[in-house]
């Protein structure tokens, strides 16, 4: 029997099926980077069950169950690319989270307080990403796609994960993009772009969040890109009570994964829990 073994052609195999597949790009960069992990882990030895195994046991002493379960399943997807399905392994079993931390949930105040501190340190362009993400709902790397030209016609096309949806851009967001590209001369493409012309990415985005926190008087563990997107998706579900049309919304292929992002930190449950008056 061929022994199992990682090199280089294989792992240039491996992104190339992700690439057929259409994985995003941040999906494919963090699947070979997990991948890559993995074959430092064995070196020049063998692949085999008891390997897999022993990195398992790594990933759940190293990282958090969520974390470790993520790079589990990139190398799960590895394992049955390269036919080797008898060595795949099950990710780490995890009770279900039915609130969220208050030191992790963004509340709409705080929302309001990074945009004002955005807006008085002049910075009209982090200002506008941050209302468009947090209005929106889209994902910071799906930020490219809001161009002038989806601007004018108030809604874009999203394509990511293999999956393409519409993004509707309302009326108050639009007028203030419009004025923004024009102010910018920004007459094609996307609205928001580097100094060089490139649209920002989530590495400039995150950066010039995390420099808002202290005027902000927000807690810096909450200031991150993808926590304006949960705050959309609870705003969202406050009000329509619809978690299959917010899947759709946000791109989800399962609603167990738009649960996720309306989780609260249960504090309207204990209020409720209190107004039943059932301690005597």
């Amino acid at each position: 029997m061929k022994k199992r073994k990682i090199d280089c052609r294989k792992l240039k195999g491996f992104e190339a099926f992700l690439k057929n597949e259409e994985r995003s790009a941040v999906t494919i960069d963090k699947y070979m980077r997990d991948v890559r992990r993995f074959s430092e882990f064995v070196g020049d030895g063998e692949v085999d069950k008891q390997t897999v195994m022993e990195y398992k046991c790594e990933l759940g002493k190293s990282y958090a169950i969520s974390g470790a379960n993520s790079m589990i399943g990139a190398l799960n997807t590895f394992l049955r690319f390269s036919g080797w399905t008898d060595l795949c392994v099950k990710q780490f079993k995890v009770q279900k989270k039915t609130y969220c931390t208050a030191q992790k949930e963004l509340s709409r105040d705080e929302y309001k307080r990074l945009v004002a501190t955005a807006e008085k340190k002049k910075n009209e362009r982090l200002s506008l990403v941050i209302q468009t993400i947090c209005g929106t709902g889209i994902r910071v790397s799906e930020l490219s796609h809001i161009t002038v030209e989806a601007v004018r016609q108030g809604e874009a096309t999203v394509s990511c994960k293999g999956k393409t949806r519409t993004v509707f851009i309302v009326p108050a967001l639009q007028k203030k993009l419009l004025r923004y590209s024009k102010e910018h001369h920004i007459t094609s493409g996307a609205v928001f772009v580097t100094k060089y012309g490139k649209p920002m990415n989530r590495c400039n985005i995150w950066k010039e969040m995390k420099a808002l926190c202290n005027q902000a008087g927000v807690l810096p563990d909450k200031v991150f890109p993808h926590n304006l997107r949960h705050l959309f998706a609870r705003t969202f579900y406050s009000i329509e009570k619809d978690i299959a049309k917010l899947a759709d919304i946000l791109g989800h292929s399962s609603v167990n994964t738009t649960r996720i992002y309306i989780i609260t930190t249960g504090e309207e449950h204990r209020r409720r829990m209190e107004s039943m008056r059932l301690v005597i």
